[in-house]
């Protein structure tokens, strides 16, 4: 990690919105479900499809379930996969499962295991939430590709770890994964400083 560190140029800072996602919570969420799966450029244009069906704006949660299912999914051009797992947050938050607004009060693992609840909410998905919007400073995206591919790369590692090597080689990383997590994306573009 050190020799990253270095490679650019010292501390990088915090990305707080580099992919697009809306200020709040559950906005932020929308665009994460959205997005799961998809290239960067592909997910900001599904999830501006969303919004435009909507104004401009997130759709609210009851927004979500009074629209039709097949006419969300052909306009904003969602999966219907995608579909459900917009409807099932939009009923967990309606029906008071997953309390948006008292997430940032809980910890790490608390909150992941409020966000996997809901279909369609994965690991992957509770990590970057956790990250971008939640600022959380020490979080391993241990069910991302590209942090095991930087890990092995980094680490001259033969094949990209398992969590539980994540897990052991980013001890010392602790408290900042989430930093550490930046360096390691960012090392797979190649453009030290």
């Amino acid at each position: 990690m050190a020799g990253l560190i270095s490679d650019f140029g010292g501390p990088l800072p915090l990305e707080h919105d580099s992919r697009g996602r809306p200020a709040d919570v559950y906005g932020a969420l929308l665009r994460s479900i959205t997005g799961q799966q998809l290239s960067v450029k592909a997910a900001r244009a599904i999830y501006g499809r969303l919004i435009e069906r909507f104004g401009g704006r997130p759709p609210t949660p009851r927004e979500i379930l009074e629209d039709d299912p097949a006419e969300l999914k052909t306009a904003a051009g969602l999966s219907r996969a995608k579909v459900n797992s917009l409807r099932s947050l939009a009923e967990h938050v309606l029906d008071g499962e997953l309390q948006l607004d008292a997430l940032h009060e809980l910890d790490d693992a608390e909150a992941i295991r409020e966000l996997v609840a809901v279909k369609g909410i994965g690991e992957w998905t509770a990590h970057m939430f956790l990250m971008f919007t939640l600022h959380r400073e020490d979080i391993l995206a241990t069910g991302d590709a590209g942090i095991r591919n930087a890990i092995m790369r980094a680490y001259g590692l033969e094949t990209p770890p398992d969590a539980a090597a994540m897990t052991e080689i980013a001890e010392p990383w602790r408290p900042y994964r989430t930093r550490a997590c930046l360096y390691l994306w960012r090392s797979l573009d190649n453009e030290p400083v």
